[in-house]
């Protein structure tokens, strides 16, 4: 929006410093972006004197004049009539911009050389005459810049308005805001119309058939009009806002848009099928022609203009072809309206026309200043265009719009804003920008906007508004009283973030993978017919084959994952995720049961290629070790893998498998991938898995952390060599063990495991060490020795095991 200060002064008598009011309107919320003073050109155009005129030599209409402009003497051609000698005049030099945007270069006319140019008052945009160059009097220093001599300014200002404030898009609202801070009053323009003669109702008609999207529409006729040019100071007006004349009628109608914010619309009345106007939605199919001459596709959704025929104009948007005023033009309609702003928005939007008048109708106009700004505009078109007035108007005003009515408090206005205005202070600040104020006793207000103020509806408008008048730097910066104490993170995000750092810190990078999968993962992984996990959620508009269900598991991703690795020739993969997986409940409208997992993958080398160790390939007994070490910083005991039943072996190799127990309760499980699955995911390089549940895992994790002082006694250690079947598992003997409560032993382990000659077939070797310690004394080899022999004994009878022979 561009205001021009000589425009505003109409309005509003305006006396502080121009970069003083840019800072006052900036900070009332009407940003100011720049300010340009729109007579910067005439810096070029300098007063020259004519100090000899000779005749052109190949020219009879044409002088060649020596101008004087001050440092030096330069030659122009001029063909004006009433150049003399010794007279003074505006001379523009080359580089001048004149106000229709030509740029003046030096020339040859006629084969002479013309080094500047003479102008009149109407090429230079400072009057309409143009009877020939413009003549100064004798008081103008020679060389001085134009608009210096003649104390031309007029600041213009680029104001950013935001979207709630439709009644700034307009001269009359700026001054309005102005006059709020500097404590004035707005002179509103008076109108007085012409005398009339007949009577509207007796030439036209209006009829609104969609007033929910035309609440109110007036129109006016002014009839033997004549189109013309428009006068010097209604070009100039428009020209310092940036808009173009086009003609008188034109010119009024976005005059008064401007001044108001009202758009207005002028018909050619005598182009008006049946004379008349009609108010209604597009039709199916239907196509129309706008000014611009271009043909726009029609919806229901549209709002048209229509005369008893034919649409003449897309409602708030832009007239039509058939009936915008021409030269032969006597008669007009003129529209005054208000639409819906949401109507006017989407037909904008899809028929990519954003106009001075949708842009101020999509944001909303002043339902009552539609009579007003007719009124305006009618009286203008009567002086200037010579018309005679009809009588009357006409204005259908279906839905009457009623004043808002806000109460509030002013305590609570205070306590909102941290300030300590009183109701008084409160008041002046509303009725400074045309409020109506009703005081209640001594804390309550009753407040009514005017109608031009479409935005305030409720109390926080209204705290905006007082914010803004009060001045948003003169109101304290408080800070919140933040407690010390703040609440402890969920168990579950905490450890979740715990768990990540620790498989992160056990050299593993995590994964991130969608929660959408193929829904050929449950058939690549081996699920039999029955399994919970093939109970998957179909998504209803896959992006792709590939992510056409929810995941069940967690290890189709890391795969995937492995997969594109290994094609980029990264090998040596330590990879872990934790997130959700989703089952499908089979009742209809239900969310799926979701339950997050942590799973890991391992593949390629123990350890990175280095010259001081030979190459291993990872295995299981790696990723049982991260298990184990993760757990271990977990704090969680009473940890057991145990053999899987190859019946419940699906995307894992049988015999290659363990659960993971604690505390007797199953967590997940821990092995090698199938053959099969890796062949069906492509991958030709063996790969160790893990998959827990996460929220089991959670529960075993102690809440607090319990420490034991440091041994003042030294241990002692035994090793016992059993031979037991094959099927006995190790971590059963060791369990055997510790069930035996033995207070003096600190620790076991085992340390080998052995099966061949000179073992018997279906028998093997285990041999573990257990560490002995007391608390109280340092310890005997008799009373260990007898221990540990105590110990022996008791395992070869409960596991029916026997001693290795020498």
């Amino acid at each position: 929006m561009k205001v021009s200060l000589s425009w505003l002064k109409e309005y509003i008598d305006v006396d502080i410093n121009v970069n003083d009011l840019a800072n006052a309107l900036t900070m009332a919320g009407l940003e100011v972006e720049a300010v340009s003073d729109r007579y910067d050109y005439l810096n070029s155009v300098v007063i020259g004197r004519l100090a000899k005129i000779d005749p052109h030599p190949n020219a009879d209409k044409l002088k060649l004049c020596r101008v004087d402009i001050g440092d030096r003497i330069i030659t122009v051609v001029c063909g004006a009539p009433n150049v003399k000698n010794d007279m003074l005049a505006p001379l523009a030099i080359p580089g001048t911009c004149f106000p229709k945007g030509t740029i003046l270069e030096k020339s040859i006319i006629r084969g002479e050389i013309s080094e500047g140019m003479l102008c009149s008052e109407m090429e230079l945009g400072l009057s309409a005459n143009s009877d020939g160059i413009m003549e100064l009097g004798r008081n103008y220093s020679v060389g001085f810049p134009l608009n210096k001599a003649l104390g031309l300014s007029d600041p213009v200002f680029e104001i950013d308005l935001t979207p709630n404030r439709p009644d700034c898009l307009s001269i009359i609202g700026t001054a309005r805001e102005i006059a709020a801070f500097e404590k004035k009053k707005v002179t509103y323009p008076k109108i007085c119309l012409p005398e009339s003669f007949d009577d509207i109702s007796d030439y036209t008609s209006v009829t609104i058939m969609a007033p929910e999207l035309c609440p109110r529409y007036a129109a006016s006729l002014v009839f033997n009009i004549t189109v013309g040019p428009s006068p010097f100071w209604l070009q100039d007006r428009l020209v310092s806002v940036g808009l173009k004349p086009i003609n008188n009628i034109v010119d009024i109608t976005n005059f008064v848009m401007m001044e108001s914010g009202q758009p207005l619309h002028a018909f050619d009345f005598d182009r008006l099928a049946e004379n008349r106007i009609v108010v209604r939605t597009a039709g199916e199919g239907e196509a129309f022609i706008t000014l611009d001459g271009k043909e726009r596709p029609l919806d229901p959704e549209m709002l048209m203009i229509c005369d008893g025929k034919k649409p003449i104009a897309l409602a708030g948007v832009m007239g039509g072809l058939n009936s915008e005023i021409e030269d032969s033009t006597t008669k007009i309609l003129l529209e005054s309206a208000y639409f819906d702003p949401v109507c006017i928005r989407k037909t904008s939007k899809k028929t990519g026309l954003n106009t001075d008048a949708s842009h101020r109708f999509e944001r909303g106009v002043d339902p009552k200043g539609t009579i007003t700004a007719l009124n305006r505009a009618t009286q203008l078109i009567a002086e200037i265009g010579g018309g005679k007035l009809i009588k009357g108007t006409i204005d259908e005003y279906q839905n009457t719009f009623t004043d808002r009515m806000i109460d509030f408090s002013v305590t609570a206005l205070n306590r909102r804003l941290g300030t300590r205005l009183d109701i008084n202070d409160i008041e002046n600040h509303l009725k400074s920008i045309e409020f109506e104020v009703d005081k209640i006793g001594n804390d309550r207000l009753q407040v009514i906007p005017p109608s031009c103020r479409v935005d305030i509806t409720r109390f926080e408008d209204i705290t905006e508004e007082i914010a803004r008048l009060f001045g948003y730097n003169n109101i304290q910066t408080t800070f919140p009283l933040i407690p010390a104490e703040a609440r402890h993170p969920s168990k579950k995000i905490e450890s979740r973030n715990r768990i990540k750092c620790l498989m992160t810190g056990l050299g593993f990078n995590e994964a991130i993978n969608y929660s959408f999968i193929s829904k050929l993962s449950c058939d690549r992984l081996n699920f039999e017919p029955g399994d919970k996990k093939r109970q998957m959620v179909d998504v209803l508009n896959p992006l792709s084959e590939e992510q056409s269900a929810m995941r069940t598991s967690l290890i189709p991703g890391l795969l995937e994952t492995m997969k594109y690795n290994i094609s980029v020739q990264n090998k040596n993969l330590k990879l872990f995720e934790i997130g959700n997986v989703f089952f499908d409940t089979g009742q209809k409208d239900s969310l799926p049961d979701e339950v997050e997992m942590l799973a890991g993958l391992w593949t390629g080398k123990r350890v990175d290629t280095v010259w001081f160790s030979r190459e291993f390939n990872c295995d299981f007994y790696d990723l049982k070790g991260v298990i184990e070490g993760l757990f271990g910083n977990l704090d969680i005991v009473n940890i057991n893998f145990t053999r899987m039943p190859p019946a419940s072996c699906f995307y894992t190799k049988p015999g290659f498998t363990a659960q993971v127990i604690v505390k007797d309760k199953y967590i997940g499980l821990i092995g090698e991938l199938h053959p099969k699955v890796l062949s069906n995911y492509d991958l030709k390089q063996t790969a160790f898995i893990f998959e827990l549940n996460f929220d089991r895992l959670i529960n075993h994790m102690p809440g607090t952390k319990s420490v034991s002082p440091i041994p003042k006694f030294p241990a002692t250690s035994r090793d016992i060599t059993l031979i037991v079947d094959n099927d006995i598992e190790a971590n059963n003997i060791l369990q055997s063990v510790t069930d035996l409560n033995e207070e003096l032993v600190e620790n076991l382990y085992l340390f080998d495991v052995f099966e061949g000659d000179p073992i018997p077939a279906g028998r093997k070797s285990i041999s573990f060490r257990i560490t002995y310690r007391s608390s109280s004394e340092t310890l005997e080899d008799s009373r260990v020795n007898n221990l540990h022999k105590s110990i022996s004994d008791r395992l070869l009878k409960k596991i029916d095991a026997t001693l290795p022979t020498v």
